[in-house]
């Protein structure tokens, strides 16, 4: 199972904010695909997903932006 979340124009903290509520929302061993465009989220998304426990499974630049995909813990 995966859900999508797009964080485009918004600021740090809110791409990570948002991705954990939507995690929360989740089982475990479910991913997100999100997307970002926040240049600070190249930091604390990988930063966010080891506090969490969670699986930084991919970071992909796509133009101006960022895909992650996080599987939760």
């Amino acid at each position: 199972m995966s859900e999508e979340l797009d964080a485009t124009g918004l600021l740090c903290p809110l791409p990570v904010l948002k991705a954990r509520k939507r995690l929360m929302g989740l089982s475990s061993g479910a991913e997100l695909h999100v997307r970002t465009d926040d240049p600070a989220a190249i930091v604390d998304m990988p930063h966010f997903c080891n506090e969490a426990g969670h699986t930084l499974v991919s970071s992909i630049a796509d133009g101006d932006a960022m895909l992650w995909v996080i599987r939760k813990a």
